[in-house]
């Protein structure tokens, strides 16, 4: 690690620090004056507000937290763009973690011609940047996709792009995916990526997800 790496990190371990340090004294004693809690040295009220703001849960932790339970259905895979579709079964189980600002999402199936499939992932919503984020690990690889995702007006299609590591063209590729909600209990969620040799956008995936419980 470089100094300016090992320096970032100390920055912002001591920030995680000192705001939870503030919040814990804050919160001993809600009926105190905010001007007597004793701020880390340099610090502001606006900032020990700001890092309140950061941490709290809201609408659209709330929107990700009420999919918590488990979903089966249908796995539709291309292997490639022009090959023929496959279908297995899956199941997703998604549980609500860290009080309600992150979900954990652990997904099930079949990779055919490899066998049991099994992914995961933590799924939030960043206040500070204003979008959803998002990590995916499986055993099909030991890379690690990064997610990003944007909630539509109605609230009813979360789209994410993921970048990871082709591992045939061996450099960082994009994946989109676009998970619709077609009601309180079913949802499909299509994943597109590039085709490794042309280079041009196919559907890779489509699971239709029903909430069993």
């Amino acid at each position: 690690m470089d100094r300016r790496t090992l320096f970032a990190a100390a920055s912002f371990t001591a920030l995680a620090l000192a705001g939870l340090t503030g919040a814990i004294a804050f919160a001993k004693d809600d009926k105190k004056d905010k001007k007597e809690v004793k701020l880390p040295p340099g610090w502001t009220e606006a900032d020990m507000e700001a890092c309140s703001k950061a941490a709290a849960p809201g609408k659209m932790h709330e929107h990700l937290a009420r999919d918590a339970g488990v979903w089966e259905g249908k796995n539709t895979m291309w292997m490639g763009a022009g090959a023929e579709p496959t279908t297995t079964e899956c199941k997703s189980t998604l549980t609500a973690i860290l009080d309600g600002r992150f979900v954990r999402c652990e997904m099930a199936g079949e990779m055919p011609g490899m066998g049991p499939y099994h992914g995961l992932s933590i799924n939030g919503y960043d206040n500070v940047s204003q979008e959803f984020v998002s990590t995916w690990i499986d055993n099909c690889g030991t890379g690690m996709a990064l997610g990003k995702g944007q909630l539509s007006p109605d609230g009813k299609t979360l789209t994410w792009k993921y970048t990871y590591n082709c591992p045939v063209q061996k450099k960082p590729t994009v994946m989109r995916s676009v998970e619709t909600a077609t009601s309180p209990t079913a949802k499909v969620i299509e994943m597109f990526a590039p085709d490794v040799k042309t280079g041009k956008e196919y559907k890779m995936m489509r699971l239709e997800l029903a909430k069993v419980k």
